[in-house]
């Protein structure tokens, strides 16, 4: 079963080792609210990346890091004592207080400015222009695992809101102009987006059911 996360982080853990050399490099991250009930095997994301938990103490967690990883997000630049925003994987039962996100990066953006606004940051984030495609006003997209809403697209940013309570509970309140950040665009955008490619290939229109969406993957 696919795991999901709601883009509302749970805490800031802090990297205490991050070892390179092994063949699969290795991140333990010390936490306490996610340490709950997560076990060997579990699902969690890091800065808004999946990675698995594969053992575990009272206080941390390890996880191995692939190299495809290391190269499609912003985990490599990683050292000891940062902070990581954290979130387990949502429950069947539980409130969807963000939205849905895969812990599948989609690219790496740059914070390019930062200015306060009332009692809110506004942050400028430079993303891949592939992916502005998928990014609309009023929209939603994950920035390092936080569910937040696009305020303004341009040809080659988007800008955001962090409002007190997000910048006290995530790294968003720490990163300054420079530093990256891990994106991943609304998963409905995407999906969209390869069903009409796939509708505008296929002839007369289709009908959309259950059916459909299962011959094409989508379930």
């Amino acid at each position: 079963m696919k795991r999901m996360f709601t883009g509302i982080i749970e805490e800031m853990g802090v990297v205490q080792v991050f070892d390179r050399l092994k063949r699969s490099p290795q991140l333990s991250v010390l936490a306490m609210t996610v340490m709950e009930d997560l076990a060997a095997g579990d699902s969690i994301t890091v800065n808004g990346v999946c990675l698995t938990a594969t053992g575990r103490t009272d206080k941390k967690f390890t996880a191995d890091v692939s190299a495809e990883t290391l190269t499609v997000t912003n985990l490599g630049s990683l050292k000891v004592g940062d902070a990581v925003n954290l979130e387990r994987a949502v429950r069947v039962n539980s409130r969807l207080g963000g939205h849905l996100v895969s812990g599948h990066v989609d690219g790496v953006g740059l914070i390019r400015d930062r200015r306060q606004e009332e009692d809110a940051w506004l942050l400028t984030i430079e993303i891949p222009k592939e992916l502005l495609r998928y990014c609309i006003k009023k929209g939603s997209i994950a920035v390092d695992g936080i569910s937040l809403t696009i305020n303004q697209v341009t040809d080659k940013d988007i800008q955001v809101a962090i409002i007190p309570h997000t910048g006290k509970m995530t790294t968003l309140g720490l990163k300054g102009v420079g530093t990256t950040v891990n994106i991943e665009c609304d998963l409905i955008g995407k999906y969209l987006e390869r069903l009409l490619l796939e509708r505008g290939s296929e002839g007369p229109p289709q009908k959309v059911d259950r059916d459909y969406l299962k011959r094409k993957g989508l379930l």
